[in-house]
């Protein structure tokens, strides 16, 4: 089995590395969007990452516009955003697709291993999502800011579901670090 640190992905500046070269005691991998009404969770990302990086926890970005457009940008206007708006210092890659036939190996691996709980008792982001977003595969991610939690290993700890905010895994945090 393919431990998802075994799987490369791209930098924003577009060379292929494996994510192992980003990884830490615990990685959380993120797909993001600058554009999205969920963006704000840089903010709580960037807190986890200052607060917990030196205890091993890495953050990783991966900016996908595969909803309503909400990731328009370039990679370098991705990045410049990213750095301005929110003074993001953990990776933020290159732009990928997390479903369907163009997603990225990484998130094709991730899907599989861990599909989600996507449902009803997600209450209002649920309705709202779905009245927008057609019908989906099992595992698909439904949403920007849906979040891996990854060990040592590179396999998959946790998936939070977009509404799960970053402050709210701060305890699994803990709990693994």
């Amino acid at each position: 089995m393919t431990s998802a640190y075994d799987i490369d992905v791209t930098t924003a500046e577009g060379t292929s590395v494996p994510l192992r070269h980003y990884a830490g005691t615990l990685t959380l991998v993120v797909n993001v969007a600058s554009k999205c009404g969920l963006t704000a969770q840089y903010e709580g990302l960037e807190a986890l990452h200052r607060e917990f990086a030196d205890k091993g926890l890495r953050i990783v970005g991966f900016p996908c516009n595969q909803f309503l457009g909400q990731e328009p940008g370039t990679d370098e206007q991705i990045q410049e955003f990213c750095r301005l708006t929110y003074d993001v210092t953990f990776p933020v890659l290159g732009k990928i697709d997390v479903n369907g036939p163009e997603a990225a190996p990484l998130f094709a691996h991730l899907r599989a291993e861990a599909p989600g709980d996507w449902g009803p008792h997600h209450g209002e982001f649920y309705d709202k999502i779905s009245a927008v977003t057609p019908a989906t595969e099992p595992g698909d991610i439904v949403w920007n800011f849906t979040k891996f939690l990854l060990d040592d290993q590179g396999e998959v700890l946790a998936r939070y579901e977009p509404p799960t905010t970053p402050e709210d895994i701060k305890k699994d945090l803990q709990q693994h670090l």
